[in-house]
């Protein structure tokens, strides 16, 4: 899901092995969470479980880490994995500081994520 308008792109694909990947790239904030909020809520309708591969996000404001506890909370409530790969330094900063480094899966790479998914 894109909007040009929009400073975020989210380019969504069915990995074989079940989990949903959204690659979200760009700045996630008040005015471009609607376009993450809507594939998030796509992608966790079947409850295979859904990677974020944030490698490409370069900002995320207050309304952004709102979306993402809210994938997470979906998840929980249906036991479906959720699990952020990629993050940078200035974001793995953000979810340290704001404590959800402690809620949040984080790992590396989309890989690396599905690879741990494979064997959970």
């Amino acid at each position: 899901m894109t909007d040009p308008d929009a400073l975020l792109t989210v380019t969504p694909r069915q990995d074989s092995s079940g989990p949903h990947v959204l690659a979200v790239a760009g700045e996630l904030d008040h005015h471009s969470a609607p376009v993450l909020t809507g594939a998030v809520a796509e992608a966790q309708s079947d409850d295979r479980g859904l990677i974020l591969d944030l490698a490409g996000m370069t900002y995320c404001d207050s309304t952004g880490i709102t979306v993402l506890i809210t994938a997470y909370q979906r998840s929980q409530a249906t036991g479906a994995p959720f699990v952020l790969a990629g993050a940078n330094a200035d974001l793995q900063r953000l979810f340290q500081v704001v404590g959800l480094d402690q809620v949040f899966t984080f790992h590396p790479d989309v890989e690396t994520a599905l690879s741990s998914l494979r064997q959970g």
